[in-house]
């Protein structure tokens, strides 16, 4: 009888019916989007949004029909409204005016899909803060989005848009505006009246003039048509990072910004270098002025007593001013592509060495004492002494000799240069300059392993391991002064973004030309990092055009990969 009892509850014509279709957003995330207001419905190849997603918090869920007794945890009545909403690559061609029915957002996130227009219904949003449609074919933004009061960040990047409205300049808590890569030829007056906005993009675009207004700390106008900057935005006092990269201009701006750090305006037509321009610079710590028509360097570049990196290569150079030697704080001086005369081209690819090194080699002088580098010896003594600098290049050696060691002690050497070597472990004896060391250039040996031992020196800011056959990065903890770190050409097969991002300064990670199969979506969340360099890995994810686009958009693509 048990046997036929079973049998009658089997159905025979299950094979014969049709499979209910398998809904687009499965019934469990709109299940616990109801409990914790966040729901990721990200790369889903969406073409719509479902209804049931607009509906979820007016909608009984089904359990509120059934028979059932609830556990406390599943108190369908007790759910939360939706806060945060991804819809990020997917394939949606619009969205419904029925994004009014989750009035409660505070977060939507559409970018990398295909929209060309978006709904009115926006505005009435009031909770939202950001606001992410990059990636799209948007050749106009409504209105209504300018009436949403709280909104903090809008991000607008690689769209179709020739014009922004005038309303928006109503955005009054508006901190981050990102319109680069869009066809803009000119922005509203408006755009200096966002009181609030601390960063601006505006790169690859048309634009050949700016609005009046502006005082944010980024300013990025690269890729424009700028012949000059409007002399109104002097005011910009909190002005710190400044890209002016591939315009026309002729002339530096005169900013006199007290808080400007970094300057960026290499691939220009600036000829000559004015006093006055220079004068204004007396806080910039990077001046990137490369790819120009520059002729003559002025004696005045001796008043910018902060720099630390200058950029000069390709232009018209043929003389340096020996006011060079008197900047104390320069480490960084580029200077090839230029016709110098009686200097070296191997000395001008030195590249990423300390300044006063670079000048001992061209042979400038500010005073007496200073004198070219011997091209032999195994120990330059000037450099320990007074450049504190440690060399060892070259010489494809398999390990540094002690005598080099023993020449720099009780030295406090700063910057170390062991690279074309053969060395295959973290010379040891480097820790005995932990108390100062802040430059080692180990490139072009033989490490395998980027040594644990370097968590040690607690000064480090930039380190250079390119060409170093380098298949492990090691970090062990937190170095709070690490700013650059050179990996480009290796074997680095994965990264652990937990550990970048106790480097609580890292601002450059070069990982180019290495192994990795692909990049954690965590490293997203590496938010000091101003270049990421990824290219001529073997990674699918993410796609060569968002590499292409530069680390805000690698980051922000990262970012939104991230699991709720």
């Amino acid at each position: 009888m048990s046997h036929f009892k079973r049998a009658g509850n089997v159905d025979s014509l299950a094979g014969f019916r049709t499979p209910k279709p398998e809904a687009a957003v499965p019934y469990g995330l709109l299940k616990a989007a109801r409990k914790s207001g966040q729901l990721n419905l990200s790369g889903r190849g969406l073409t719509e949004v479902p209804q049931n997603v607009y509906r979820l918090n007016i909608d009984d869920p089904a359990e509120a029909q059934e028979n059932v007794s609830f556990r406390g945890s599943d108190r369908w009545w007790e759910q939360t409204d939706l806060t945060k909403l991804l819809l990020s690559s997917n394939q949606l061609t619009q969205l419904s005016e029925d994004i009014k029915l989750l009035p409660a957002l505070t977060i939507l996130d559409l970018h990398d899909n295909q929209l060309s227009s978006l709904p009115s219904a926006l505005g009435e949003l009031q909770e939202l803060q950001q606001l992410r449609l990059s990636h799209n074919k948007l050749s106009s933004l409504p209105t209504e989005v300018c009436s949403l009061n709280n909104l903090r960040s809008l991000t607008l990047q690689q769209n179709l848009l020739e014009t922004v409205p005038e309303e928006i300049g109503e955005l009054g808590n508006l901190t981050e505006l990102d319109l680069s890569n869009n066809l803009l030829k000119h922005l509203p007056c408006s755009v200096g009246r966002l009181s609030a906005l601390r960063k601006i993009s505006l790169c690859h675009n048309k634009l050949s003039s700016l609005p009046d207004g502006l005082d944010v700390k980024l300013l990025d106008c690269s890729h424009n048509q700028l012949t000059n900057v409007p002399v109104s935005l002097a005011g910009m006092l909190a002005l710190e990072q400044l890209y002016l990269q591939h315009n026309k201009l002729r002339r530096l701006p005169q900013l006199p910004a007290p808080a400007l750090r970094e300057v960026f305006a290499g691939n220009n037509q600036v000829e000559l270098l004015e006093a006055e321009q220079l004068s204004c610079l007396s806080a910039v710590t990077l001046l990137e002025l490369r790819d120009n028509k520059i002729r003559n360097l002025p004696e005045e570049l001796a008043l910018l007593l902060t720099l630390t990196r200058l950029d000069l290569s390709n232009n018209d150079i043929s003389t340096l001013p020996a006011s060079l030697s008197l900047l104390p704080n320069l480490k960084v001086l580029l200077l090839e592509g230029n016709p110098l005369r009686g200097i070296r081209r191997e000395l001008l690819a030195v590249g990423h060495t300390s300044k006063t090194h670079t000048l001992c080699l061209l042979g400038l002088s500010a005073g007496p004492t200073a004198m070219t580098l011997p091209s032999e010896g195994l120990v330059n003594t000037h450099n320990i002494k007074t450049l504190k600098m440690l060399e060892y290049i070259d010489k494809q050696a398999a390990s540094v000799p002690d005598e080099v060691f023993d020449a720099a002690a009780h030295q406090a050497i700063t910057s170390v240069n062991f690279s074309r070597n053969q060395l295959t472990a973290f010379p040891p004896r480097l820790l005995e300059l932990h108390s100062s060391l802040s430059d080692i250039n180990l490139g072009f040996n033989r490490l395998s392993c980027c040594s644990a031992d370097i968590c040690s020196l607690q000064k480090l800011t930039h380190i250079d391991l390119r060409y170093a056959h380098i298949v492990v990065l090691f970090i062990k903890n937190k170095i709070v002064t690490l700013e650059t770190v050179m990996l480009g050409n290796n074997q680095v097969g994965g990264v652990d973004p937990s550990r970048l991002m106790q480097l609580l300064s890292l601002s450059t990670l070069d990982l180019s030309n290495n192994d990795l199969l692909n990049v954690p979506p965590e490293l997203g969340l590496c938010t000091s990092l101003r270049c990421l360099s990824l290219e001529g890995n073997p990674f699918r994810t993410p796609r060569a055009a968002i590499v292409a686009k530069g680390t805000n958009a690698v980051l922000e693509y990262l970012r939104s990969r991230i699991p709720t």
